[in-house]
């Protein structure tokens, strides 16, 4: 795993740091903090390394759910310790211990046995001053959603079963999460090649240096971990690659990002379904003989969940002013809602191989041997076999350099599922617009009050907003150039801007739930309009429960219940985030999908 350029030598002194931290802040403007609701303190979610899912990392991370380790998972962890201690002793070259790291790959640290008196001291000093000096690491402005340093701790945590990290740094990641000391972290200062800078300022708080929040408070981290009744860590071997060499950053937030994805995209299909009935639709496009002739399975599975929505609608009766065939944005809105799933589910899936696996260098494997595959009994490779001893409690394996760190093809996927959430998108915000043609939706809207004008307003999409959310939803769904700049000394050439394709992700995902509280105005609006043509009408189960409980908090056409400082987008946006999707239409997307 890299490291800053010249790392060995670039220590700010403490005093001369602490000044211009406090300088900088000074001149800073302030941010607000959001510390989490913890309303799961009584859940405990065990971790093993291997099953850890997005919605655990979300209840962790968010709600405030406590983390154990399996035992097995800690004694994968100390085993994994151990070999790297007894590889140093059997002198097998280990980078970023015995050795350096980054452009120092090849300077000895020392030699020998790394718990003798004098490496001992060696080592536990410069840990020290390496886990002290990530107080100063990193690029702001500083993170301020606490539910996003927690979900890097959580990965870090879970993934730290399979690292050569000390027991009592394992323990301390755990301890964070479970007292809510929440590090300070900076925003920025990591490329995507391991998230080296915000992991450095986790390794500051747990030895006590810089910020941290205790409990949401802001305070010096030793007195935050003071309050929590936890010992400042006293580092050893390499705790500080164990710690930072990892993607955890990136990876805590692309999963709390696809848990809000995913209840986006539910919403789409209740919009849809609703839509469709405002609309007076075709439901042609949904059927099975379309579906059959272009079976894609994530397409077809939306047309036919749309479809179930609608059962015992109006729209399945004849009737004499449907048109033959809709706008393409209400007609294709199946297919690219669909595709917007099939891209959600493989992010998913490589995003729960990413935080159950490593993604650390070097990589420690317990009980590897020459034998195992032709490469491992090769001069080159099996230089860095371990034949165990003491310190690895007789067990043998190998310690290989590698560039797992690299963070692809997750930081592809996510580039992937921003470009088909805003293809999605656009079908939606088209069909919005159409709305306003009375050559589709064939009967006019009401004419607004003249004397309560402003009633027009409160309960349909103003045609602006929905341009100027589809503006910013196109600026943020194009992708993040390529690049490779030769850092550290030319030893790290590429980078894979995970943080800025995470950032447009994250963008696009809530600019997906401003529009769909724009397309439930509409959509809603229109439904009330279909009623008064025709008071018969139904509407399917599910676009009915929606639209009951949406008129229970922005009436039609009646703004007198309204608070003054609410607008009704704010209302309807309020609306879809208290209101969990599956409780109206409660078909879960199976993991085989």
């Amino acid at each position: 795993m890299p490291e800053p350029a010249g790392r060995e030598t670039r220590y700010i002194p403490t005093l001369a740091a602490a000044a211009l931290a406090a300088l900088l802040c000074a001149a800073a403007p302030a941010r607000a903090y959001h510390p989490i609701t913890p309303t799961m303190t009584d859940r405990t979610v065990v971790l093993d390394g291997r099953h850890l899912t997005i919605d655990e990392i979300a209840d962790i991370a968010r709600r405030g759910a406590k983390v154990a380790i399996r035992p097995d998972a800690l004694r994968r962890s100390a085993d994994a310790y151990g070999l790297l201690l007894e590889a140093a002793r059997e002198d097998v070259p280990v980078y970023w211990f015995n050795r350096g790291s980054g452009a120092g790959r090849q300077t000895q640290i020392f030699s020998g046995d790394p718990t003798s008196a004098d490496n001992r001291k060696l080592i536990s000093e410069r840990e020290l001053a390496l886990f002290r000096r990530g107080a100063f690491a990193g690029l702001g402005p500083e993170a301020q959603d606490e539910a996003s340093v927690r979900a890097m701790l959580v990965v870090r945590a879970n993934t730290m079963t399979y690292e050569a990290a000390s027991p009592a740094l394992t323990q301390m990641l755990v301890d964070l999460l479970n007292d809510r000391v929440t590090p300070v972290v900076e925003s920025r200062g990591t490329v995507g090649e391991g998230d080296l800078a915000q992991l450095m300022n986790v390794a500051a708080t747990m030895v006590g240096a810089g910020d941290a929040y205790y409990r949401g408070v802001r305070m010096p981290a030793a007195e935050a971990l003071r309050r929590a009744g936890l010992k400042p860590l006293a580092p050893f071997g390499a705790d500080d690659s164990a710690l930072e060499s990892s993607n955890a950053w990136f990876t805590g937030r692309a999963a709390l990002m696809v848990y809000d994805a995913r209840e986006a995209l539910f919403w789409s299909d209740l919009a849809l379904a609703i839509d469709l009935d405002a609309m007076n639709s075709s439901i042609t496009p949904l059927t099975a003989p379309v579906r059959q002739n272009r079976p894609f399975k994530w397409a077809n599975w939306d047309a036919a969940r749309v479809l179930d929505m609608l059962k015992g609608s109006y729209l399945f009766q004849l009737d004499e002013q449907r048109i033959i065939q809709d706008p393409e944005s209400l007609r294709a809105s199946s297919i690219r809602q669909g595709s917007a799933w099939q891209s959600w589910a493989a992010l998913r899936d490589d995003l729960l191989l990413q935080i159950n696996s490593s993604d650390h260098n070097p990589a420690v494997k317990v009980g590897a041997s020459p034998a195992d595959s032709w490469e491992l009994a090769t001069p080159q490779v099996r230089q860095f076999f371990v034949k165990g001893g003491p310190l690895s409690h007789g067990e043998h394996g190998f310690v290989l350099s590698n560039a797992n760190w690299d963070p692809f093809p997750v930081e592809n996927d996510v580039e992937a599922f921003t470009i088909a959430l805003a293809n999605m998108d656009a079908a939606v915000s088209q069909r919005i617009l159409r709305f306003t043609s009375t050559f589709f939706t064939v009967i006019p809207p009401l004419p607004p009050d003249p004397a309560r004008a402003e009633d027009y307003g409160l309960t349909r999409a103003s045609d602006f907003d929905v341009a100027a959310l589809m503006q910013d939803i196109a600026a943020a769904q194009i992708p993040v150039s390529p690049e490779g700049n030769a850092l550290v000394g030319n030893v790290e050439d590429l980078e894979a801007q995970t943080n800025l394709a995470e950032h447009h992700a994250r963008r696009v995902v809530d600019d997906t739930f401003d529009l769909l509280a724009e397309d439930l105005l509409t959509g809603t609006y229109w439904l009330d309009m279909r009623k008064l043509q025709d008071d018969h009408r139904t509407f399917g189960e599910a676009p009915t429960a929606v639209w009951n409980a949406f008129r229970r908090v922005v009436p039609f056409r009646d703004n007198a219940s309204l608070q003054p400082t609410s607008t009704v987008e704010a209302m309807a946006r309020a609306f879809i985030a208290s209101h969990p999707a599956e409780g109206f239409y409660g078909t879960p997307v199976r993991e085989d999908h």
